[in-house]
């Protein structure tokens, strides 16, 4: 376990920002006082191999995703003081479940502009070729200016064509698509769901499929009727804007939008934002 005032090559580490199931987040400096953050692998054993690959891969998509300030920035990546590490930049913001759940103005004064940067994130990362399986409120990130940063690469994968099955489940229940959950073929489609999901979930303050573990989550997908349209919940959401909520959270994949750009043209169209 790292400890503050531990050297890391040209980094030192300083403050604890996140720990995850199998990752820690510090707040770091390198030699010329600037400052990242650097993301540990928690067990770096050589028989932690599953855990290696993945955060190598992780590591290796954000570095092929970087276009523009939607993504969180890269600076680099491998053994660093003997580590395996990932050095990130370092913004000043919490993740959007936080402020959800804190009801905090940066949030809810900017929710237009951050469902589109949302998507737009989206976009960059599938037209690099990736999908990236594990989008949701937690995994974006919201400075104090309404600056977002897409984070967490670890599930990414190329998007296959034509759809295929996935190795193995991974993610989070609630926002994961249909197909996935029934561990049938999956493409980028799966990421537009789990962004209406968020998107629901941002405009209404509950999730559309809540369910207490995967197969609720299912039933409640595939049956809907218990679903309730978003603007039943928040009469101030836009009807064009339900409508793109509601094509994103199609059970039948082929229904919902097939590439995000569309998503994002029609959500500026939406929300009136050029």
């Amino acid at each position: 376990m790292s400890v503050a005032g531990e050297r890391l090559g040209q980094y030192t580490l300083h403050e604890l920002i996140n720990s995850g199931g199998q990752s820690d987040i510090w707040l770091a400096t390198d030699d010329a006082n600037r400052s990242f953050a650097v993301r540990l692998l928690r067990n770096d054993s050589i028989f932690a191999l599953g855990e290696r690959k993945r955060f190598m891969a992780g590591c290796e998509t954000l570095r092929a995703c970087q276009d523009q300030k939607l993504i969180i920035g890269y600076v680099e990546h491998g053994k660093i003081g003997g580590q395996l590490a990932l050095v990130m930049e370092y913004v000043e913001g919490e993740n959007l479940k936080l402020l959800m759940n804190s009801g905090d103005p940066v949030l809810t004064d900017n929710i237009a502009q951050v469902l589109i940067d949302f998507a737009t994130a989206l976009e960059v990362v599938h037209d690099r070729g990736f999908m990236h399986l594990d989008v949701k409120p937690e995994n974006v990130l919201l400075t104090r200016n309404g600056s977002l940063r897409l984070i967490d690469f670890d599930l990414a994968q190329p998007i296959p064509n034509p759809p295929r099955k996935l190795d193995r489940l991974s993610g989070t229940p609630a926002y994961m698509a249909p197909e996935q959950l029934q561990k049938l073929p999956v493409d980028q489609r799966a990421d537009v769901f789990a962004y209406g999901v968020s998107a629901y979930e941002l405009l209404t303050f509950r999730k559309p499929f809540p369910g207490e573990n995967a197969d609720e989550v299912l039933r409640r997908q595939l049956d809907r009727s218990e679903f309730v349209r978003p603007r039943e919940l928040n009469s101030d959401i836009p009807a064009e804007l339900e409508k793109i909520v509601n094509r994103c959270l199609e059970k039948d994949m082929e229904k919902r939008y097939p590439v995000t750009s569309v998503l994002v043209h029609d959500l500026r169209q939406a929300l009136y934002v050029a």
